[in-house]
């Protein structure tokens, strides 16, 4: 995408006033299209009878019992055992396919996070026949995340460690083994992957410190605090979150030969999470100012003043980024400097020929608004070029691909940004849009007023599938059921026909936590 497109809707997020002289200036410079959320009808949301599991798929409990006394017994080796085992998980791969075509949503996903222990004899199996008992026809499997990539000891060409470490399994791809278990069972198994958030171990390597995002104070995203807070609940600090900077070869390089790695396992599809970044804590989780960016990186800095079209330009784009701002004698000396050249000029700036005669300190306010715009545009254009590097590679397999987002990562706050950054209304339509809808309020408007807010800003024909948090036939505090979060979705969003649940660990406890430890039977 190319940065002039971009700067105008950066230029009209911004809510700055601007003085009423400035009106013919800014009339080319700003988008039409409005940021902001769709009003929520008023609607009265009631906790619906109980349904039939039938209704989303869930296999019976005595189709589910029958099931799994089938895969224990195929576990001790009787051969007629096995073959029984193997012929309910064709027969009910089969029925899921039939069901899920006939009802909504027919894409009906989980996410899920596999452990050492899951390499146990009937591990996988029994993680993806539960699964495939509650309906879902996909499954996101979790493959590179707090500083670790699922790929074998043996076969790992990454700057990360490998999930599974346990001597012995040096060879045992878990990855390559959830595909094909998943396979059998009639689901699609895609793989889910952090993307700018490299994690704290990348951090600790001496040969990456130039790749790391720095701010301008030249503080890393581990020596601040960062919060994360997914469930629209209280925040938890993460320790070991370290964002890149996206304008680093570096980066790139490691982070194209990881999913070049993952897609060798012909995964059905390949879904980018973290393609932002992070979030702050009170003031710091807006970014009103140049220094609050994550853009003082060396590669980020360069890349910068490559946007500069003249040395006048540059002049100014130096200073404004070294000190924060810029004064009216900068703009002065810029001018006397550069007699030659009659305008600063960069990347996606069209001067007023009005401007051009005011002398310095009345050029000064309009010049260091346009940098500050310029430096946010910046900053969100590595965004979106570092998540295009990410799925060229994914698509010229012909592998679906798809963007994890936080729906109200794009706004404005005031006069600043969020400063998550996340530019998701940029994002290609080519691939899926994965909102991470997690509103918390004790009904589901909340939830649907994320789903409705990338509904408006969506162009026609883009995949949306929203990724929700609960579980199945009971609320979880002021969240309620999954079914009732789907229903409230279905009705505001018809055109809507995939859903995802967040997460596999909050419909199955018991089992995630056995998993964990090995005590999975």
């Amino acid at each position: 995408m190319r940065f002039s497109r971009l700067l105008p809707s950066v230029c009209h997020q911004s809510q700055i006033p601007k003085p009423p002289s400035w009106k013919s200036y800014y009339r080319g410079f700003v988008a039409t299209a409005a940021l902001t959320t769709s009003l929520i009808s008023q609607t009265v949301w009631t906790q619906p009878p109980q349904a039939q599991a039938a209704t989303y798929c869930q296999l019976s409990a005595e189709a589910i019992a029958q099931k799994e006394a089938a895969r224990q017994a195929a576990m001790k080796g009787e051969e007629k055992a096995k073959e029984r085992y193997k012929a309910l998980v064709r027969e009910h791969a089969a029925q899921m396919q039939q069901c899920r075509s006939r009802t909504w949503p027919q894409t009906q996903a989980v996410w899920l996070r596999l452990y050492p222990c899951d390499l146990q004899p009937g591990a996988l199996e029994s993680v993806m026949d539960r699964i495939i008992n509650r309906g879902y026809n996909q499954v996101y499997v979790e493959v590179f995340y707090n500083g670790q990539v699922l790929l074998p000891m043996a076969e790992n060409p990454t700057a990360w460690p490998s999930v599974v470490r346990v001597p012995g399994s040096e060879k045992a791809d878990l990855l390559a083994q959830a595909i094909q278990k998943g396979r059998e069972r009639g689901l699609k198994v895609y793989a889910w992957m952090f993307t700018m958030n490299f994690g704290y171990s990348y951090s600790q390597r001496p040969d990456r410190q130039q790749a790391i995002a720095r701010n301008g104070s030249g503080e890393t995203t581990t020596t601040t605090r960062s919060i994360f807070d997914p469930n629209g609940e209280t925040g938890v600090v993460i320790a070991d979150e370290t964002f890149i900077d996206p304008y680093s070869i570096q980066a790139k390089q490691d982070y194209y030969q990881m999913v070049q790695a993952v897609v060798r396992r012909r995964p059905d599809g390949v879904l980018f999470d973290y393609i932002r970044y992070p979030r702050g804590t009170g003031a710091a989780s807006i970014s009103s100012k140049v220094k609050d960016l994550w853009i003082y990186g060396d590669s980020a800095q360069q890349a910068l003043y490559q946007r500069a079209l003249n040395n006048k330009g540059l002049e100014l784009m130096r200073r404004f980024l070294g000190r924060g701002y810029i004064t009216a004698g900068d703009v002065a000396a810029a001018d006397k400097l550069y007699p030659q050249e009659a305008e600063p000029m960069w990347q996606g700036r069209t001067p007023s020929r009005l401007l051009k005669a005011l002398p310095a300190a009345q050029r000064q306010p309009v010049l260091q608004q346009e940098l500050w715009l310029l430096t946010v545009a910046h900053a969100l254009q590595g965004i979106v070029d570092f998540l295009n590097l990410a799925i060229s590679q994914v698509q010229q397999q012909g592998i679906a691909s798809g963007a994890v987002f936080f729906p109200d990562g794009n706004q404005t706050i005031g006069q600043g940004f969020d400063s998550r950054l996340q530019p998701w209304e940029r994002f290609p339509t080519s691939i899926e849009w994965h909102p991470m809808s997690y509103g918390v309020c004790g009904d589901p408007s909340c939830v649907v007023s994320l789903v409705r807010r990338v509904v408006s800003m969506s162009p026609p024909g883009t995949r949306i599938t929203p990724a929700i948090a609960g579980a199945w036939g009971q609320s979880l505090g002021n969240r309620p059921s999954l079914e009732l979060q789907m229903q409230a979705i279905r009705q505001a969003a018809p055109q809507i026909n995939a859903v995802s649940h967040f997460a596999y660990s909050w419909q199955e406890p018991q089992s995630d936590r056995d998993r964990k430890s090995c005590k999975a039977k």
